[in-house]
């Protein structure tokens, strides 16, 4: 039951830098590491998983309940010794002005001990009226440590140690001094992609070396053990015995954003995963459906476009009935043309629509979709239930086809026109929202379902 919760006083804090190093640390060690990231994210998790070697599971009030979280934490959490839980901005951030879903409530919920990390640039003794007003701000919360970031050096941190040892109770768990060795090059949705990034593996160890050094692991596991039992509500989702499908994920540089969970799901529900690589593979292998994740086609804009066996085996496949389903990333992918900054490259040319990037985002944030009767996976309906997910893209639709029909109607967010999204073609369904399959939306077994009967008739 060891857990902890890394968060920080706001966001851009290196929580996230942080989290990675003690995930690889504690791995070092011989722990098995359970990581989990709080809120709608690909990029952090998949550092994460890289870094502990177990797969990052979210934790979001949006898309799941209460309990539904401390299941999935409960469940995933049976073979491991440390459970490090990564936050999103700062502790008591949320979109709700009770703070129903910030970090706070998250480790008030799981009954889990936080450690704040402070980024302390430029601060001395005000790290003392920070800290205290975290620590008074909600008595319910156990702060139980903090971590000084970005330390100008030896004198820095000593200072800061004698103001928070003089005014507070709070124990400083490590001291990171400034380095450049810490930073992860970033792009307009945060950090870039393990999946993209060749030296991932190093930077992980330099992380870790930098952070053992400068951080207390005995102390950090000595707080997560202070963490109270948890049980969960309900038994773990049993997969069945049978695989009949073969669903090919489409995974490379270009396409990562898949949550681990929503691939277990679709295992569960029968299907047997194939990996494609939409860069070097020149064939689609055998296959009864397709997903396209999300992730940064145009970074492999001109690779995808080269690769004209792919795009028209992927094109003459769904022309001809074949069920797929993408969201963002691979609805840029299926586009006619993609445009980024003053290069333009043909894409697969099923879906009537250019993609255009744009400079700022055109779609960010929670979203909120209501089915409409034209949805293709009629099995599990949820009869005009509203279904949250999220949205964070930079790109935008041009000249779309007027006679397209669409899958969702727009409630909160942007979608591809700011009423409409889920474009449909045949048995595609291609949309700008990102879904989770959580209790309230199984879209993976849909998704199968769907795919089982295009195979069956």
């Amino acid at each position: 039951m060891s857990r902890l919760l890394i968060s920080a006083a706001h966001k851009s804090s290196g929580k996230t830098t942080i989290t990675i190093g003690l995930c690889a640390a504690l791995a070092e060690k011989g722990l098995a590491v359970q990581p989990f990231k709080k809120g709608p994210d690909y990029i952090d998790p998949m550092w994460l998983s890289r870094a502990s070697g177990r797969p990052c599971h979210n934790l979001d009030f949006y898309t799941m309940q209460a309990d539904e979280i401390i299941d999935t934490v409960a469940h995933n959490t049976q073979n491991s010794d440390i459970t490090i839980i990564e936050g999103n901005k700062g502790l008591y951030d949320g979109l709700d002005l009770d703070g129903s879903n910030s970090n706070a409530a998250l480790a008030e919920l799981l009954k889990t001990p936080v450690i704040l990390v402070l980024d302390a640039r430029g601060m001395t003794r005000g790290i003392a009226p920070l800290i205290l007003g975290y620590q008074a701000f909600d008595p319910d919360i156990h702060i139980a440590g903090v971590i000084l970031n970005q330390l100008g050096g030896s004198r820095h941190e000593s200072k800061l140690r004698s103001v928070i040892e003089h005014y507070t109770d709070i124990s400083v768990v490590g001291a990171v001094y400034r380095n450049h060795h810490l930073s992860i090059d970033e792009r307009h949705l945060g950090l870039i992609p393990s999946n993209e990034d060749q030296s991932a593996d190093k930077k992980i160890r330099q992380i870790r070396d930098i952070v053992k050094s400068q951080i207390d692991l005995k102390l950090i596991m000595d707080i997560a053990k202070q963490a109270q039992p948890i049980s969960a509500h309900s038994q773990a989702r049993t997969s069945t015995s049978k695989k009949d499908l073969r669903i090919g994920i489409v995974k490379n540089s270009a396409f990562g954003f898949y949550y681990p969970g929503d691939l277990q799901a679709l295992e569960m529900a029968g299907a047997e995963l194939i990996n494609i690589d939409t860069i070097s593979d020149q064939r689609l292998p055998d296959i009864d459906g397709l997903f396209i994740g999300g992730g940064f086609p145009e970074t492999r804009m001109e690779e995808l476009a080269a690769n004209t066996s792919m795009r028209n085996e992927i094109k003459t496949a769904i022309d001809n009935g074949l069920p797929t389903y993408a969201e963002c990333g691979g609805l840029m992918y299926l586009s006619r043309s993609l445009q980024w900054k003053d290069k333009t490259a043909d894409m697969v040319g099923v879906i009537q629509a250019n993609t255009v990037m744009h400079e700022s985002p055109q779609g960010r944030g929670y979203i909120r979709l209501q089915e409409t009767s034209e949805h293709p996976w009629k099995s599990h309906t949820i009869d005009g239930k509203e279904i949250a997910g999220h949205e964070f893209h930079y790109s935008a639709l041009e000249n779309i086809d007027p006679s397209l029909h669409f899958a969702y109607r727009i409630l909160r967010g942007s979608g591809i026109d700011g009423q409409h999204d889920g474009i449909i073609y045949k048995n595609l369904l291609a949309c700008y929202a990102h879904l989770r399959d959580t209790r309230a939306n199984h879209w993976a077994i849909r998704f199968v379902d769907f795919v089982r009967q295009c195979k069956d008739s």
